[in-house]
C-alpha cells in the first residue's frame, strides 16, 4: 500500500557556479542547531575536498541533513560548474524536489538553465530562492521575471510556474518572502521547503529497492553507496540482490553489513531504515553507480537516467622525460591505469579507454575544468604522468560528422566587444544575440564548436583585461564547421639540458615571455616561454656569458630579467600544440615536445608537410 513519510523531506540545491549553494547549506545547518553552540565551523563545510575549497567550487554532490521542528530535511548540496552536470543528473533521481538558487544581480546563467531543465524534466517541484539579496545592484523584481521567463522557455508545467519564490541573504542567515520587508533568519525558507515539496511515497510493505546514485570510499570500510530506499525497509544483516537495468547479466548476492543514515555532517549507523530515506550502504565492494539493492525474492531494478555523453578527450601517458621518476611515487603505466579506472567508480561522467600501446589511455569528460580536475586529484595524491592536447569528441549523426557545440554567454564592456567578437568569428562561433547587460556591460551569446573554446579562456582575459565574464554550456551536435585557425604564438625550446642562467635568459626574454627564471632545471626540447612569432625557436636558457679578462661574471648583476609568466594546470593544457605534452608530477608542470631532439622533430615535420601536399 502506498503510503508518505510526512516526517522527511529530500531536496537538492541546485544553482549556477557562485550563485551562494554551499553558503546557504552552511545556514541552514547552522539555524537548524546542527553545531554545538561554541563549536568552531568553517565557512563553506560543505566543500570538503582541498581543490574544492582553493578554487570556491563545489566539484562532488554532498549529502547532509537537518531537522526542523518535527521534520527531517535531508538536503544535497550540487556542484553549480557546467562539466559537472553529471553529479547533478543523478542526484535528482534521489530527492522529491529542488530549491533553485539565483544570484539577485546576475539572474538565470547558463548553467541555471541546464540544471533546471534537469529538474524539469524529471517532473520535480522547485522552490526558487532569490539569493544576495544584500548586495547593492540587486534587482530581484527583474530577476523574478528572468526566472519566469526561463520556467516558459523550458515548457514548465503550470503547477511548475506557481513555483514559490523566496528572497535570501544566506551570508547573514536571513530569508524572507517579500524582498522590502527584511527577514531574521531563515524559517520562511525552512517552512517553504517543507510546505512545497512533497513528502517521499513507497510501500514498507512491498519488496525493497533502492537506487544507488552515489558512490562514497572509506580506507576502513571501502567502498560505500548512496542512495534513497525506494521502496520496502532495509536491515543490517539482510540478504539481498544487486541488479542494474543497464547491465541485464547483473546479478549478485550480497549482504548489507553496516547502514547509515545523515545527521548534520555525519554519517550514523543505523540497524534499519524505511521507503523515503537516504541512506549509505557498506561491506559491498562490486556496487556501482546505478545499482539497485533488491530483495532476495524479487529482483526488480528501478530505472537510472542516462548520464549525458563526454565531448572532450585527451591522452593520459607514463612519462617518459629526462626528469621521468624523479619527483613522483606512482610513475609506471600499471599505477596509472589502476588509478584512472578507480575513479570510474565515483564519476559516472568520466569514460577511460586502453589505447595501441601499454603506456597511454583516453580519457574522456565533459569539459577542460571537468579533466583538469582529475589531473590536479592524481598530481597531489603522488602520480607523475604526462597528458597530451585536449580533443573534442565527433560523431557521426545521419552519415554526416557533427562535432559539439557550446552556447557562450559572455559579459563584456562596450570597449572589448569588437575584440571579443573578432576573435570568436575566427573560432568558428556565430553570434545569435546581442544586447545590454545590467552593470554597463553588454551581453554575446553565440554558438561555437567546442574545440573552438580550446585554448581561449586566457586569451579572453587578455583581451578585456580582465573585465569579462565567459560562461558555455553544452547545446548538443551540429555538422563539422571546418577548420579553425592554429595558435598564433609559437614555444621558445631549451637547446640543451643544464640550469637555466640569468644570462641565457636575458637574451632568450627578447624573443617571446618566458615560463622560468633563473636556476631551474630544464631539458632539451623542453618548452621555456612562448614566441612573439609563429613559429617555434630554440633558444639557449643555460648559456652563460665567457670570461675574459675584459668582463667578468659580475656584471651579470646588470642583467634585468623580466618575471617569468606562472603557468597554471588550466592555462598549460589551453597552450600546448598537437606535437607538445604537459608534464605533470606532484611539484611540477613543465611543457615539452613530444619529440626532445631537434634533428627528429624536423625530420617528423618534413614528412607530415610532404603527406599533406600528397608526395
Amino acid at each position: 500500500m502506498i503510503a508518505k513519510r510526512n516526517d522527511i523531506r529530500n531536496v537538492a540545491i541546485i544553482a549556477h557556479v557562485d550563485h551562494g549553494k554551499t553558503t546557504l547549506v552552511d545556514e541552514l545547518l547552522k539555524q537548524s542547531g546542527t553545531f554545538r553552540t561554541n563549536q568552531v565551523v568553517q565557512e563553506r563545510v560543505m566543500d570538503s575536498g582541498d581543490i574544492e575549497r582553493e578554487r570556491g567550487i563545489t566539484i562532488l554532490s554532498k549529502n547532509t541533513s537537518v531537522h526542523y521542528g518535527d521534520y527531517k530535511i535531508n538536503i544535497v548540496d550540487t556542484p553549480g560548474h557546467a562539466d559537472f552536470g553529471g553529479e547533478v543528473e543523478r542526484v535528482l533521481k534521489m530527492v522529491n524536489g529542488v530549491v533553485l538558487v539565483v544570484d539577485a544581480f546576475e539572474g538565470p546563467m547558463p548553467q541555471t538553465r541546464f540544471v533546471l531543465r534537469k529538474a524539469l524534466e524529471l517532473d520535480l517541484p522547485v522552490v526558487v530562492c532569490v539569493n544576495k539579496m544584500d548586495r547593492p545592484e540587486a534587482r530581484c523584481s527583474e530577476v523574478v521575471d528572468e526566472v519566469l521567463e526561463l520556467f516558459m522557455e523550458l515548457d514548465a508545467s503550470d503547477e511548475q510556474l506557481d513555483s514559490p519564490f523566496v528572497f535570501a541573504s544566506a551570508r547573514n542567515g536571513v530569508a524572507t518572502l517579500d524582498p522590502d520587508v527584511p527577514g531574521e533568519d531563515m524559517k520562511c525558507l525552512f517552512e517553504t521547503i517543507i510546505n512545497h515539496v512533497p513528502a517521499p511515497e513507497g510501500d514498507a510493505d512491498a519488496p525493497l529497492q533502492t537506487l544507488i546514485t552515489t558512490i562514497d570510499y572509506s580506507e576502513y570500510v571501502g567502498r560505500i553507496g548512496i542512495g534513497k530506499i525506494e521502496n520496502g525497509t532495509i536491515h543490517v544483516n539482510d540478504d539481498c540482490m544487486i541488479v542494474n537495468i543497464h547491465d541485464k547479466e547483473k546479478s549478485q548476492k550480497v549482504k548489507i553489513s553496516k547502514l547509515y543514515v545523515y545527521e548534520g555532517l555525519e554519517r550514523v549507523e543505523v540497524k534499519e531504515a524505511s521507503f523515503g530515506s537516504i541512506v549509505a550502504v557498506s561491506g559491498i565492494s562490486d556496487i556501482h553507480i546505478g545499482d539497485t539493492i533488491c530483495s532476495v525474492e524479487h529482483p526488480e531494478p528501478l530505472p537510472f537516467v542516462k548520464i549525458s555523453e563526454p565531448t572532450i578527450s585527451m591522452n593520459f601517458s607514463v612519462n617518459d622525460s629526462p626528469f621521468a621518476g624523479t619527483e613522483g611515487k606512482f610513475v609506471t603505466s600499471r599505477h596509472l591505469r589502476d588509478r584512472l579506472y578507480k575513479e570510474l567508480n565515483t564519476d559516472v561522467s568520466l569514460r577511460i579507454e586502453d589505447t595501441e600501446t601499454t603506456e597511454a589511455f583516453k580519457v574522456s569528460g565533459r569539459g577542460e575544468l571537468h579533466l583538469s580536475i582529475l589531473i590536479e586529484t592524481m598530481r597531489r595524491e603522488g602520480f607523475e604522468f604526462q597528458v597530451a592536447k585536449p580533443h573534442v569528441l565527433f560523431k557521426e549523426i545521419d552519415g554526416e560528422r557533427c562535432e559539439p557545440m557550446e552556447n557562450v554567454y559572455i559579459d563584456v564592456p562596450e570597449e572589448f566587444v569588437g575584440n571579443v567578437i573578432e576573435k570568436l568569428g575566427s573560432r568558428k562561433g556565430e553570434m545569435t544575440d546581442m544586447h545590454p547587460a545590467k552593470g554597463g556591460y553588454t551581453r554575446l551569446v553565440f554558438s561555437i564548436p567546442a574545440r573552438g573554446l580550446i585554448g581561449y579562456k586566457n586569451e579572453f582575459l587578455t583581451d578585456t583585461k580582465g573585465n569579462g565574464i565567459l560562461n558555455s554550456v553544452f547545446s548538443g551536435y551540429e555538422p563539422y564547421k571546418g577548420e579553425i585557425a592554429k595558435r598564433s604564438q609559437g614555444s621558445l625550446i631549451a637547446f640543451e639540458s643544464g640550469d637555466a642562467v640569468a644570462y641565457g635568459l636575458f637574451n632568450a626574454q627578447d624573443r617571446g615571455n618566458l615560463f622560468i627564471g633563473a636556476g631551474v632545471k630544464v631539458y632539451a626540447g623542453m618548452i621555456v616561454g612562448k614566441n612573439s612569432r609563429s613559429d617555434d625557436m630554440e633558444v639557449n636558457v643555460c648559456k652563460k656569458k665567457q670570461l675574459t679578462n675584459m668582463r667578468t661574471s659580475a656584471s651579470d648583476e646588470a642583467l634585468k630579467l623580466v618575471p617569468p609568466i606562472e603557468m597554471s594546470l588550466e592555462q598549460c593544457l589551453e597552450f600546448i600544440a598537437e606535437d607538445e605534452l604537459v608534464e605533470v608530477t606532484p611539484k611540477s608542470l613543465r611543457m615539452r615536445k613530444k619529440i626532445l631532439d631537434s634533428q627528429q622533430r624536423k625530420k617528423a615535420r618534413n614528412r607530415a608537410q610532404q603527406l599533406e601536399n600528397g608526395n
